[in-house]
């Protein structure tokens, strides 16, 4: 049985991961900002998520939208950097606070690393916050290795550095 400690039975999900097209930037934007609230520092710029900046990162990198039962429930997109277009970073990744504890940004990482792979891309790169460093593990797990040589090209300056892991395709 897959329960909560109450022995209610824990609702059933239909997950799908889907690409995020252009006209999916006013949703995207909406679940950043849904996901960053009480989650992530005040600071962080996804507080202030836009479907324009959204809309910006489809049309030069790409996006998935993490469904269930067809309504949206989380987000992840990439960027190809512009001096290695081979390689591309990964951003803005969260689920709603009421999915989380399901290991459902799994689902997420592991279709931009697919899509990275069918696009021969040579190495994925993305940044764990100093406030989020729980995630290393996670990431760590789907072979992402601390890169502490590189820097952020998304680091938000009022903020201390990130932590750069890489994966090499």
């Amino acid at each position: 049985m897959d329960g909560d400690s109450s022995g209610r039975q824990a609702p059933s999900l239909a997950i799908v991961v889907r690409e995020a097209g252009f006209d999916d930037a006013q949703c995207i934007a909406d679940l950043t900002r849904a996901c960053w609230a009480g989650k992530v520092a005040v600071t962080s710029s996804g507080h202030r998520e836009t479907a324009v900046r959204v809309l910006q990162d489809l049309q030069d990198g790409g996006g998935f939208i993490l469904l269930n039962d067809e309504s949206p429930i989380g987000s992840v997109r990439w960027l190809p950097l512009d001096s290695e277009p081979d390689v591309w970073e990964i951003l803005r990744m969260g689920v709603l606070p009421q999915y989380r504890g399901q290991h459902l940004s799994e689902h997420l990482l592991e279709a931009v690393i697919h899509q990275a792979l069918l696009c021969d891309v040579k190495e994925l790169r993305l940044a764990v916050r100093a406030d989020q460093d729980r995630l290393l593990d996670l990431y760590a797990a789907h072979g992402f290795e601390l890169a502490p040589e590189l820097e952020y090209s998304h680091a938000n300056p009022l903020e201390p550095p990130p932590s750069v892991m890489r994966r090499m395709l």
